[in-house]
């Protein structure tokens, strides 16, 4: 077991030790997708849902998300963000808003839980703020797309061949 990083000699847990890693400029990208529904997405795209603006709602709680990750995941390193970005691209089709976050750091740890936390959220809003139209919302697709720098190097979902070790 002692091959687990998270994982003490005893079987218990503990937080990796990052002392020594060399602080790097890192970014990850992240994305989801939401489909709403006909009606659910009329009444977005048509500013017509109850409870407000649903992208700026949702847009400040992913960067809120992102900036409370070491608290919500219980081994993740709590870092200083350098910037958060979200958006949103609207598919009348087939009636979804897919969400993209990008958050950026100089640490020596990674920013991708953060991005993944950023759509989450994001996407957990678009839901709440529209489950009174439809029940039928899903939320979809979270994904890491790429992630740059730090020690296992760079990661494209478009890129394969450069995944990260392990």
């Amino acid at each position: 077991m002692s091959q687990f990083s998270h994982l003490n000699g005893n079987e218990g847990v503990q937080m990796v030790d990052i002392t020594e890693k060399t602080p790097t400029v890192r970014t990850a990208v992240a994305q989801s997708v939401v489909f709403l529904g006909s009606d659910a997405f009329r009444a977005l795209i048509n500013d017509e849902v109850a409870k407000g603006d649903v992208l700026t709602s949702a847009q400040l709680a992913g960067i809120m998300g992102a900036k409370e990750t070491g608290r919500l995941i219980p081994l993740c390193h709590p870092i200083l963000i350098n910037s958060v970005n979200l958006s949103f691209s609207l598919d009348e089709e087939a009636f979804s808003v897919t969400i993209k976050a990008t958050v950026n750091t100089h640490a020596n740890t990674g920013v991708e839980m953060e991005a993944l936390t950023a759509v989450s959220v994001a996407s957990l809003t678009i839901y709440d703020m529209c489950k009174s139209i439809s029940k039928a919302i899903r939320i979809t697709n979270i994904k890491l797309i790429s992630k740059e720098g730090g020690v296992h190097g760079s990661y494209s979902v478009s890129h394969p061949h450069k995944q990260p070790r392990g």
